[in-house]
């Protein structure tokens, strides 16, 4: 029997990123798995018949790769937690199993943290689920995915993206361009989530044939959302009256994701936030998931973590 596993990667600028500088990455990988790891070309591969260690090389390499296609990072700390992170650690998830697949997309989208792979678990449990954390959490970019994943399965019809709009000294109506041009930049996050999943060219056809939909949270009114995901962004800026109007609007086969940060309102002082308020009374209703993730959940940067982690500790010690 050969002994030989090989994965071909995309090209030669990739798995020169997987390996890191000085083959540092690669040096992990193999202390990991027990095994001496080749490459050659865009090619890596290891030598053994074990097949549990060949699904876990996949996995890891698969890991990797995906996180170098969506940001770039080919660092040791990156490698670091996909391994801590592996299927193999009983006190850890498996990330294969709440990976999201998208059609049309080059490679699968993985949850990084604990709480992240419960967040798409929920996404896929339950019609309606609150995903509220810091900032680089990843709960915009698993919302957009998994929404995206329903779309390109056709267990959706269409995406409808919204967010509620707190102007900081220029009202929207006199901004230049049509609805879309206005409020375009307060959706930037979703489009980068949607480029990061989907060919640039792909995510351009969808919106032009309006089966992304964007639009403020103030046009949900009257509507009734059916056989669609909608995900509504920045909801910590939502007041309780609008947060009430839009979950309301939930129609037949929809699924909703409410993402938000409740130390980041930016309402004025005389409004209460509709996401904080919604938490509270909404809670142990079996049909809703509330998902909190924290600043351990952060694994884009490890400065973005120490410093979510910083606030997080000064408000324990108030």
């Amino acid at each position: 029997m050969n002994s030989d596993y090989t994965i071909v990667l995309p090209d030669a600028d990739i798995l020169a990123r997987l390996c890191g500088t000085n083959d540092c990455n690669l040096k992990l990988i193999e202390s990991h798995l027990g095994v001496p790891v080749f490459t050659k070309g865009n090619e890596i591969s290891i030598e053994i018949e074990d097949s549990a260690v060949r699904e876990q090389f996949k996995f890891i390499i698969d890991r990797i790769v995906d996180e170098i296609s969506e940001s770039g990072d080919g660092g040791t700390d990156m490698v670091r937690s996909i391994l801590v992170n592996g299927v193999d650690d009983s006190e850890s998830f498996d990330a294969g199993k709440y990976s999201i697949s998208i059609a049309g997309a080059n490679h699968r989208i993985y949850p990084k943290t604990k709480n992240q792979a419960a967040l798409v678990g929920e996404f896929r449990r339950n019609s309606l689920v609150f995903a509220v954390g810091p900032a680089g959490s990843g709960k915009t970019f698993l919302a957009m995915a998994e929404a995206l994943s329903l779309l390109m399965a056709k267990k959706v019809n269409r995406i409808v993206l919204t967010r509620p709009i707190v102007e900081a000294g220029e009202s929207l109506g006199f901004l230049p361009g049509d609805l879309q041009d206005k409020i375009s930049p307060y959706l930037r996050p979703l489009y980068d989530s949607m480029n990061s999943c989907l060919p640039p060219e792909l995510v351009h056809r969808l919106t032009e044939n309006g089966i992304v939909e964007i639009a403020p949270l103030a046009y949900m009114r009257g509507r009734t959302l059916q056989n669609c995901a909608v995900i509504l962004d920045e909801a910590q800026n939502t007041t309780i009256e609008q947060m009430k109007m839009f979950l309301t609007r939930m129609g037949e086969n929809s699924k909703i994701f409410i993402t938000g940060d409740v130390t980041q309102i930016d309402l004025p002082k005389r409004y209460k936030s509709g996401l904080s308020h919604a938490m509270k009374i909404l809670r142990g209703i079996p049909e809703i998931s509330i998902v909190e993730l924290d600043s351990s959940d952060v694994v884009r940067s490890s400065l973005v973590r120490k410093i979510v982690q910083a606030y997080e500790n000064e408000q324990e010690s108030e």
